[in-house]
């Protein structure tokens, strides 16, 4: 059987733990079998991306937006115990996170139906399906623990070189604090894609 020959390249971008596994016998025996296709692999395994600083996802994320379509395996974000667990360098950012700021962000979520797996809501025939922005905003706040008394302020330098500061909070003892931020053009973007 002759395989159908797909015009433009892919970007794989291999996982962690199970889903490397399970993506590989997908591969195996449900694509690669049937699709000629020229597959540019980036590996985003946890080990992977500590190896180059994360350069890795960027270098995925800008191959995504190059050739307009990605496959991404699960990925782990690591926590503190991963970061023990693996001796990693740093507790990297989420590299969903990072693929979404660096290409748009906004994720749509969608069920799979299948007539034998009952609904959560009985009678209800169509899927529903959630579209939410994803840039900025958490996956690229700032964040900090606060130890002791003092004032946290928040500025900006626009690119005159004009700085404008605000007092945001003044800490009586300890606490946290968290910086985040957005652009019109993502928040135009999502609204425009949901």
């Amino acid at each position: 059987m002759a395989k159908i020959n797909v015009v433009s390249p892919v970007v794989e971008l291999d996982g962690d733990e199970m889903t490397r596994i399970i993506w590989k016998f997908i591969k195996d025996k449900l694509i690669l079998p049937y699709l000629e296709l020229d597959i540019k692999y980036y590996d985003l395994g946890i080990e992977n991306r500590d190896k180059t600083d994360d350069q890795v996802t960027v270098d995925a994320a800008e191959a995504i937006k190059k050739y307009n379509v990605g496959i991404k395996c699960a990925t782990i974000t690591p926590d503190e115990n991963r970061v023990k667990e693996f001796n990693l360098k740093k507790m990297w950012r989420s590299p969903n996170g990072t693929i979404r700021n660096i290409v748009g962000g906004t994720v749509f979520r969608e069920p799979i139906i299948m007539r034998n797996v009952p609904r959560y809501v009985q009678g209800w025939t169509a899927p529903i399906c959630i579209g939410r922005h994803a840039f900025g905003d958490q996956y690229k706040a700032t964040d900090t623990v606060i130890t002791g008394k003092g004032t946290l302020t928040m500025s900006f330098t626009d690119e005159s070189g004009k700085t404008t500061s605000w007092e945001i909070y003044n800490f009586k003892g300890n606490g946290v604090a968290m910086a985040m931020y957005n652009t019109d053009a993502s928040i135009y973007g999502f609204a425009h894609s949901s």
